[in-house]
């Protein structure tokens, strides 16, 4: 088990937790009601630690190794009915990006999603989740194969950005952005989309745009990583909290400026902690949407969705004359 920084309460308490079933196991003496103390002591630390997260502690959460990605989510809900496809017919098949049809209780879905990798060859295999232009015209392709067979879209959004390479703007990374936006405003289909994890600028709005936004709850979703941003405004990373918290990114803070439309709740401690759990909650928020978006014309889901994201933002005029 990996902790992050502020985890160390809960990671001393378990490394006792530990030392105590060795010594049971060793001496064969009953220790079993101070290990149940001691699991209640570390359930206790976690529900402290968990419901005061700041902004800069829930971008580690979403960023913590283990958390499950868009594969274990799409394994886990579609099992063996998954079929991966592949290619963008006309560069390469960009493997940051991944995605197919599957089931879900009998119903055919699209699965869409940016794929990091779970170990460091695969996230180089994988670019960490940085998909190429090649990998939007992918996720567009498979978008309207969907519509074609009149089938819903579930997209899976985890990415620190769409790859910033020079090779990717030379096959136009913010051409196949902006389009994807565009098609996905018309799509005559219902469109879910989920931040699981990193939700950063044009890389997760290329995947993004749909009828429901949900964020799990320890997710960001933001124009710009905090990192980013703290070296912008004050030339270094080293005020990376103070970002987060300017941002406005954690998915309570979206949901308050009506950026997104639900948030998804985790298990204590983060997805990582329980992914079977997390996974049932996701696939329950799922269902729900979809049997409500089913019910409603296209027409009225295309014009709804249009309205809600031309509704985001504020707009100050300001007077000609002065």
């Amino acid at each position: 088990m990996t902790y992050l920084d502020f985890e160390k309460p809960i990671e001393d308490l378990e490394k006792e937790l530990v030392k105590l079933r060795e010594v049971a196991v060793k001496s064969k003496v009953d220790v079993s009601s101070s290990i149940s103390e001691l699991e209640e002591k570390i359930k206790s630390k976690r529900r402290e630690i968990y419901s005061s997260l700041t902004a800069w502690q829930r971008v580690q959460v979403s960023r913590h190794p283990e958390r499950p990605y868009t594969l274990a989510y799409i394994e886990a809900l579609a099992g063996n009915t998954f079929i991966e496809l592949h290619g963008d017919r006309t560069v390469k098949d960009d493997k940051a990006m991944v995605g197919g049809f599957g089931e879900i209780d009998g119903q055919t879905v699209m699965f869409i999603g940016q794929q990091k990798g779970i170990n460091t060859k695969m996230r180089q295999y994988r670019n960490f989740g940085m998909a190429n232009p090649e990998g939007y015209r992918k996720a567009l392709r498979l978008m309207k194969l969907a519509e074609k067979f009149n089938k819903p879209i579930i997209t899976f959004i985890d990415t620190p950005g769409a790859y910033p390479g020079l090779e990717a703007e030379e096959r136009g990374q913010g051409e196949a952005i902006a389009r994807n936006i565009l098609e996905m405003t018309g799509l005559k289909v219902p469109v879910i989309c989920i931040i699981i994890g990193e939700g950063a600028s044009g890389g997760a709005l290329g995947i993004g745009v749909g009828d429901r936004v949900l964020m799990l709850e320890n997710t960001w979703y933001s124009v710009i990583s905090p990192e980013s941003c703290s070296s912008i405004l004050w030339r270094s990373w080293n005020f990376k909290e103070k970002a987060a918290d300017a941002l406005k990114l954690t998915a309570t803070d979206m949901l308050e400026n009506k950026l997104v439309d639900g948030i998804i709740p985790e298990p204590m401690g983060g997805a990582h902690q329980n992914p079977a759990e997390t996974f049932q909650l996701v696939k329950t928020e799922i269902l729900n949407h979809l049997s409500t978006l089913k019910s409603i014309p296209s027409e009225e889901r295309i014009r709804q969705r249009i309205e809600k994201f031309c509704a985001m933002g504020v707009v100050h005029e300001m007077d000609s004359t002065n």
